[in-house]
């Protein structure tokens, strides 16, 4: 295996009270990968994929090779991104996550745990690829776009054994591939 990426993706996923979902935020940064360090923003929302980061090339492999292919995203239509060269501010620890990039700001908090990660089995487009990672589910988290919150919520469970939620943070995030 080879590594391809280190570093850390967020999520920040919205539910309406139907539980489908009505927005995806996946942060990424990078801090190695085959295509460079940075980070990037990719958003979905009423159909609509934005893709925004200050290196283009990153992170349209990023929303190429990763993003469109994760659990969080599928049966959701997924068109061609919009992209945005800006650049993508990231706070992030184990306890919150604040990223903005251009009208887009993403929230997250509340931890309800954390604990260790990994499979040698995530499927990303037909290519299996390993995965190791520190995973915190979040409570809380919103996504707002031009100052107005997106429609949606956080959808968690703290009280199950291994608390889960729709928005989760993550550290020392590694994938390797064949």
């Amino acid at each position: 295996m080879s590594v391809v990426f280190v570093g850390a993706n967020p999520i920040v996923v919205l539910k309406n009270a139907e539980n489908a979902t009505t927005a995806v935020a996946s942060v990424w940064v990078s801090d190695w990968s085959t295509h460079g360090v940075g980070a990037a923003l990719v958003l979905w929302s009423s159909g609509r994929v934005r893709l925004l980061g200050e290196k283009a090339p990153l992170a349209r492999w990023l929303e190429r090779d990763f993003t469109r292919y994760f659990p969080e995203v599928a049966g959701l239509a997924w068109p061609e991104p919009d992209v945005e060269e800006v650049p993508v501010q990231v706070d992030l620890d184990l306890s919150s996550l604040h990223a903005c990039a251009g009208d887009i700001v993403i929230r997250a908090d509340g931890i309800l745990d954390r604990r260790a990660f990994s499979t040698d089995s995530f499927d990303l487009g037909g290519t299996p690829h390993a995965l190791s990672l520190v995973l915190a589910p979040a409570a809380r988290g919103s996504i707002c776009v031009a100052g107005a919150p997106l429609p949606g919520q956080v959808v968690s469970d703290p009280t199950a054994e291994r608390p889960t939620s729709s928005a989760f943070l993550t550290a020392a995030e590694v994938w390797s591939r064949s």
